[in-house]
């Protein structure tokens, strides 16, 4: 599993006033979508979220996310070596996730960028 780069996740109260600052600071248009009722912003290595306080209580479980080639091959990878997944592979806006906990209990997003046909 080859991991091609991390993101980090920032829940905010005010995403317009985040997202136009790390648009400022980055220098990099955001990619906007919304899932399971929390607005985002994608900015950069940024990940902007919003919404109701108990799906940011969930999504500020996750640590991090890393972004893999293949989700599937990284579903793989993961088990082989102690990992549990919790969630996916899912479709997301941008390509598919999953999340697994590692055995430390560090919690992960991995992602690809492949399009569910």
């Amino acid at each position: 599993m080859e991991i091609l780069g991390t993101t980090l996740r920032i829940c905010v109260d005010d995403l317009e006033g985040a997202t136009t600052f790390y648009e400022r600071l980055t220098g990099t248009a955001a990619l906007r979508f919304e899932r399971g009722g929390v607005s985002v912003a994608a900015v950069s290595c940024f990940l902007l979220m919003s919404g109701p306080e108990p799906e940011l209580d969930v999504l500020r479980k996750v640590t991090a996310t890393i972004a893999v080639d293949d989700v599937d091959a990284a579903h793989v990878t993961l088990t082989e070596v102690g990992a549990k997944v919790l969630a996916g592979p899912v479709p997301t806006p941008v390509g598919r996730n999953l999340i697994a906990v590692h055995p430390d209990g560090s919690v992960f997003e991995y992602v690809d960028r492949k399009a569910v046909v």
